[in-house]
């Protein structure tokens, strides 16, 4: 049901309590649901801890994990349990309120290339992506494009809305999420790189926008076997949303008060001819949605093929489960990672089929194995 709410789909009890939160549910009418009676226990292991506001995590080939740190840090987990410090030269790093060194991604080529992406904000006032090259023991990397993409806009004063995810598209194209800045005219001038979805060539840094009208997409998931990409984003109150993402589509957000950031309009302003509603969004409040990954595997049993979406405010993971053409079916929190670890800023599925989740407590977070159990 494409444009549907959390209000009208099921959800599990925390999710239900916070979008009740501060309203009457003679409005609301949201059915609790647990998830499927099928669904497969889960086992949530500790892979490292220690971290402090840990914002992305990669997956070698040879199984190594690679995270970052919102204030600058790269660790490695490798294959035999080691945790290694892998060097590298963080100096010219903006890191203030939501923007630093956030969004990684591996080359489709990196047994072959060791290239590495990141996207981090830059003293000389902009948001950057830079190519880096990975030591084959991983105890370094070493800049190799700097920056491959430049410009990306940066709010100086208070770091809000930086974005920025990564992703490889089905056809070899960077994708990355942008915000807006928190600046009024951003997400929706043709001439800024802010608020947009984009297509960069790794190789040349060739950029095009693919997508506009976006407030902070924190999320990027591609729907494997399909080529349809989704993007995460934050709302300001209300409706953060799931999007399903076309070329070309402007996604409604315009929050230009006449030279003032005024963010009592929608999500999606409908008096954008052609705004593209989102698959899901949350109502009122909002939970706070970040990094998605689709999870695929027999052994994952019911949940194979369901979009897992990380919550920073709802502290824990939504499940929604989409149709052919991307419209939301069913959603459900998932109860192992329901409040249980605080807040969880990013779930990738790793390319050994486990999910790897990020928390963002600050101080001593941690990075979460979940397997499902035999």
């Amino acid at each position: 049901m494409p444009g549907a709410t959390a209000r009208e789909l099921v959800v599990g009890p925390c999710l239900a309590a916070l979008l009740l939160a501060g309203c009457s549910s003679a409005t609301l009418h949201v059915d609790e649901a647990p998830p499927p009676p099928s669904a497969p226990g889960l086992r949530v292991e500790v892979v490292a801890g220690g971290l402090d506001h840990p914002w992305d995590v990669v997956q070698a080939p040879d199984g190594t994990l690679l995270v970052d740190e919102r204030s600058g840090g790269l660790t490695a987990v490798l294959p035999d349990g080691e945790v290694r410090e892998v060097a590298a030269d963080f100096s010219d790093l903006f890191a203030d309120g939501e923007t630093g060194l956030m969004g990684l991604a591996l080359d489709p080529a990196f047994e072959t290339d060791r290239r590495l992406y990141s996207c981090q904000g830059h003293t000389d006032g902009d948001i950057r992506v830079v190519a880096w090259e990975v030591a084959g023991d991983w105890s370094s990397a070493t800049r190799v494009a700097d920056p491959l993409v430049g410009g990306l806009p940066l709010n100086e004063r208070s770091g809000r809305h930086g974005g920025c995810r990564l992703e490889f598209a089905p056809d070899g194209a960077l994708l990355v999420g942008t915000g807006d800045s928190a600046r009024g005219t951003v997400a929706q001038d043709a001439g800024s790189l802010g608020g947009k979805v984009l297509r960069v060539d790794p190789s040349s840094g060739e950029v095009a926008v693919w997508t506009s009208g976006h407030r902070n997409v924190q999320g990027l998931a591609v729907r494997p076997g399909t080529g349809q990409v989704f993007s995460v984003e934050h709302g300001p109150d209300r409706d953060d949303e799931v999007n399903l993402l076309r070329e070309g589509g402007n996604y409604g957000w315009d929050p230009d008060g006449g030279g003032s950031y005024d963010e009592s309009v929608p999500m999606t302003d409908p008096a954008i001819d052609g705004a593209v509603e989102a698959v899901w969004s949350s109502g009122q409040p909002t939970l706070a949605t970040s990094g998605a990954t689709f999870v695929t595997g027999e052994e994952w049993t019911s949940y194979d093929g369901l979009l897992l979406v990380a919550l920073l405010k709802a502290q824990g993971v939504l499940a929604l489960r989409l149709d052919d053409d991307g419209a939301v079916a069913e959603q459900f929190g998932v109860p192992e990672l329901e409040g249980t670890h605080g807040r969880i800023r990013t779930v990738q599925q790793g390319g050994d089929g486990a999910l790897y989740a990020l928390t963002d407590n600050g101080g001593d977070d941690q990075l979460l194995r979940v397997t499902p159990r035999g």
